[in-house]
């Protein structure tokens, strides 16, 4: 799935950001091995099998080190690759492109692991109607990176932020006295933004659907829960399952006949991917 994107502004600020952190003052390595003028060929290469994703990220990387880098894309975003692939091909300075090596790789290692692992479930699940999501999950800074990675391995986005859509869960609950309370406080805020209501039992289903409530979250429900939810919903809401969802058990879970299922695993969890960035000649001193 070659997902496209631009790389804007604020992501532009977390790269500045990553670099800013690692190299400081000066990569005192390659700046006392690497003479100023040399010049590098290299390519970087997937260490395992895969989704990958985070390519345009770490391409973004390299210019913001170097604009006299070039970068060749070999591989697409959101492609499967296997264990030896040619991901990118660079070349340039090999100063900057030394310095900038390990941010560069960091992006696509975490992107592309939340990509792979998001396959899977989708793969898990295929030739249901229920959809991979994301939650809120994320790494501080780096969210808007993680769920494009979701995107790339086949997944969908939940509400990016907390501007985006309502989702009234046990506290806004508990808080409000009763989940009528909190539903009719949301509405009455008439922000015009979809409301979600989490649920704890199937009595908080059904006051949900009374309520007349878009979209219901099934919070730790059991799979019989779940089907007994899914029938007495009958089509009038969206329904999604959430909290301990697994590989194992993610194929049953949709089985229910559930819309969504989010699964903060995909961020939270993320099993970096293994990629390197492998020298292959050297062209000549400038």
């Amino acid at each position: 799935m070659d997902v496209v994107y631009d790389i804007n502004e604020r992501m532009l600020q977390i790269i500045r950001l990553a670099l800013r952190e690692d190299v400081g003052s000066g990569d005192a390595t390659t700046n006392s091995i690497v003479p100023a003028a040399g010049l590098l060929y290299g390519h970087i290469i997937a260490k395992q099998d895969g989704v990958i994703s985070g390519l345009k990220v770490a391409e973004a990387v390299y210019h913001e080190v170097d604009k006299a880098i070039q970068i060749e894309r070999i591989a697409s975003e959101g492609q499967q690759v296997s264990n030896g692939m040619e991901l990118l091909t660079l070349t340039g300075p090999a100063r900057s492109l030394l310095t900038a090596e390990r941010v560069a790789l960091n992006f696509i290692g975490r992107m592309s692991g939340i990509s792979t692992m998001t396959h899977r479930y989708v793969e898990a699940v295929a030739g249901l109607k229920a959809k991979i999501l994301d939650t809120r999950k994320t790494v501080p800074g780096l969210r808007e990176f993680d769920k494009l990675a979701v995107k790339m391995g086949g997944g969908m986005n939940h509400r990016i932020g907390l501007y985006d859509m309502i989702l009234i869960k046990d506290n806004h609950i508990d808080f409000a006295g009763s989940l009528e309370k909190a539903v009719q406080s949301a509405r009455a805020a008439k922000t015009g933004l979809e409301i979600e209501v989490e649920t704890r039992t199937l009595q908080d289903v059904k006051i949900a659907l009374d309520l007349g409530v878009e979209r219901i979250l099934l919070d730790n429900m059991d799979c019989d829960m779940m089907r007994e939810a899914v029938e007495m919903t009958d089509g009038r809401a969206i329904l999604e399952a959430s909290g301990n969802v697994t590989l194992e058990n993610v194929r049953q879970v949709a089985e229910t006949g559930v819309d969504y299922i989010s699964i903060g695993a995909l961020t939270h969890s993320v099993i970096v991917f293994d990629v390197s960035f492998d020298y292959l000649e050297k062209p000549g001193i400038a």
